[in-house]
């Protein structure tokens, strides 16, 4: 284990490309035949080689060509390299320039899935002008890959980043100049709604319902888009007056109508109402579900009524013919560190191995959240080595979480490991994951490594926060370290001439 601690720039050369690597074979088990391995090793590669690829000052093209056989190329390796750049926050560009490479060299027609991918890699870093052109390239050349989810991606990041008006006239946009022809109905009405509800935005998606319903037939799918809005805004009085007025006008709920108005009083820790609800939904003959008892686990949770938690983990779910899946333990696994008993958490982990059942990020941020309440740096550590000897990734939420936790608690090379460890597996971590990591190396002049950290994300397309680059330019000045300035420099003022930095503003960069 001790190696992980060590900071080295040897990365581990993978094998020669092969052609059998993109076979169109997935992988989402946890033990794998050699072949899927080798699948997903080079998938793994082609994720890292792209995002260690020093955009913009080299063109991607020619690296894609020299490392993917065109003549390999499957409609499931594309999804999946795609699915690897996404989780890695690669820059937009650099995934678009993919998605374009396997269209151009590829005889098979590209599919849904990695177009919706690629639409929501480059809106999420707000690269809307590309992902218009995109849309509206494909409609032209492959008019069947424009679906209700790649619409739902774009008008929710708009609505997210931009105004409502500017949401509003994306969607008329939408309806003229991409999705030529169809005729708006109430699933396009549905799209839009869930942009704002996505958001947290009720009163604008009250606004638009008020406006437009009238143009559109509204459905039972409109009513749970809407409550689940209230829902996830904390507004349960809201929910509920929405969904009485709703029933009067004759809408009648289903198991996820009830699903998210039981997770909204659990989540308040009323579980009293959540079992309510549980049987009124049985009363109507709506069939709860793996997620409606999972809700329930969960909500006993919150309320520390763990024998209620264990009754519906290991009774309700059997005696319903319900399988338990990674969400049924996770939620169990919540309930039992929010009681404090984390020796049955780590149990229930273990156990779940032993059924064949994959942890996700879910689990391992739940299980850290559990050991820094309970176990201090010691079992993080723990479970942080045991994370890395399995390759697994984090999520970025626990990626930022564990990165403040190791600075705030003068393990700074642990911070560094976990950043190295990231980098060597082909990701690009998160800008906030670098402001943590960069304050607390500066602050104990430690700045070569933090430079280095700096670099690393700026050679993978990311931009650095304009807060970490003023306090690097002012250490920088400080020991005079004039040429390493003037490389950060150059490097953010390259990278900037073809993406903008988030909210428009440029880092300014003269020493």
């Amino acid at each position: 284990m001790l190696v992980f601690l060590k900071r080295s720039s040897q990365v581990i050369q993978p094998p020669k490309t092969c052609l059998f690597l993109f076979l169109p074979v997935t992988y989402k088990s946890s033990s794998l035949s050699p072949l899927a391995s080798e699948i997903k090793i080079g998938i793994d590669r082609i994720t890292k080689i792209i995002n260690d690829h020093p955009f913009p000052d080299e063109p991607l093209q020619p690296t894609l060509l020299q490392h993917i056989p065109t003549i390999s190329l499957s409609t499931s390796f594309v999804e999946n390299v795609l699915g690897r750049l996404f989780a890695t926050h690669s820059n937009g560009l650099k995934a678009l320039e993919f998605f374009k490479y396997s269209i151009q060299h590829s005889q098979l027609t590209p599919s849904v899935d990695a177009f919706e991918k690629t639409v929501h890699i480059l809106t999420r870093m707000r690269y809307f002008d590309k992902a218009w052109e995109l849309m509206i390239e494909m409609r032209h050349k492959h008019p069947s890959l424009l679906s209700l989810k790649s619409m739902s991606i774009m008008l929710a990041k708009i609505a997210k980043f931009q105004t409502y008006e500017d949401t509003l006239e994306a969607f008329k946009r939408m309806e003229t100049e991409v999705f030529v022809g169809r005729n708006f109905s109430t699933d396009e009405f549905n799209v839009l709604l869930r942009a704002f509800c996505s958001q947290r935005e009720m009163k604008e998606a009250r606004s638009v319902f008020q406006k437009m319903h009238s143009q559109f037939s509204p459905n039972t799918k409109t009513l749970n888009i809407l409550l689940l809005g209230f829902k996830e805004s904390g507004n349960i009085t809201a929910m509920e007056l929405f969904y009485h007025e709703m029933v009067r006008r004759g809408f009648k709920p289903n198991s996820m109508t009830y699903n998210i108005r039981i997770d909204a009083y659990c989540k308040k820790g009323c579980l009293g109402d959540g079992l309510r609800l549980l049987e009124e939904m049985e009363q109507v003959h709506c069939v709860p579900t793996l997620e409606t008892i999972t809700t329930l686990i969960h909500g006993a949770g919150i309320a520390r009524n763990i024998p209620k938690a264990r009754q519906l983990f290991d009774d309700e779910i059997p005696r319903r013919n319900l399988q338990h899946d990674v969400g049924a333990y996770n939620a169990m696994i919540s309930s039992l560190i929010r009681s404090k008993d984390i020796n049955s958490a780590i149990e229930l982990m273990d156990g779940m191995e032993r059924k064949q059942i994959v942890h996700d990020g879910v689990t391992y941020h739940t299980l850290f959240l559990g050991m820094m309440k309970l176990r201090g740096i010691e079992g993080v550590c723990e479970l942080y080595y045991k994370m890395i000897e399995r390759n697994f990734i984090p999520k970025t939420q626990t990626v930022v979480m564990l990165m403040k936790y190791f600075c705030e608690n003068q393990h700074l090379d642990m911070g560094l490991n976990l950043w190295d460890y990231l980098v060597q597996q082909g990701h690009c971590p998160h800008s906030h994951a670098l402001d943590l990591l960069v304050t607390g190396l500066c602050s104990r002049g430690r700045l070569q490594e933090a430079f280095k950290c700096c670099k690393q994300i700026l050679e993978r397309g990311r931009h650095m926060s304009e807060p970490v680059y003023h306090m690097m330019q002012r250490f920088l000045k400080q020991y005079d370290e004039m040429d390493k300035l003037m490389e950060l420099n150059r490097m953010i003022m390259k990278l900037q001439s073809v993406l903008p930095p988030p909210g428009g503003k440029a880092i300014v960069s003269a020493c």
